[in-house]
């Protein structure tokens, strides 16, 4: 009965606060990322990568922000440059503005909108103008000469 609940508005599930008006980040996940210090240690930038990480389908172009983050987990890489700090405050403020993602209706028509630059590829899932979800993906040097249809 303690896991039961009734009658509610909304309710968290796996990180996730579900109500009638869709689907967000769950406030005290928010809250830790925003109060995330600086990461000493390739060990602290995967435990901070895996939180943000989690909540990635919040964030318009959540891989192209990270990669600067990404880029020091290399063997050797991790130094804080002027980039990366500024990847680091920019995703902590990005996780902070996280959308409110509605829930797909699947009597309704997808839309589905793609851009692709040299550095990597965005999509956005949308039902009447509102998001269901966000997907962005850093493009692999293999990749990048490559046209934009085929990114």
């Amino acid at each position: 009965m303690s896991k039961c609940s009734f009658g509610q508005s909304s309710i968290g599930y796996l990180g996730h606060i579900v109500s009638k008006e869709g689907v967000k980040a769950d406030p005290e996940k928010l809250q830790a990322m925003e109060q995330w210090p600086l990461p000493k240690d390739p060990r602290g930038m995967r435990g901070f990568l895996g939180l943000t990480g989690y909540y990635r389908r919040f964030i318009q172009g959540y891989e192209l922000i990270a990669s600067p983050l990404t880029h020091m987990l290399k063997k050797g890489e991790f130094t804080w440059t002027d980039k990366a700090r500024e990847a680091f405050t920019k995703l902590k403020a990005a996780m902070m503005s996280a959308l409110v993602l509605t829930l797909p209706d699947f009597t309704k028509e997808f839309v589905v909108e793609t851009d692709a630059s040299d550095i990597g590829v965005d999509a956005v899932l949308s039902q009447e103008s509102h998001p269901i979800a966000f997907m962005s993906k850093a493009l692999t040097s293999k990749a990048k000469p490559l046209s934009t249809y085929e990114k």
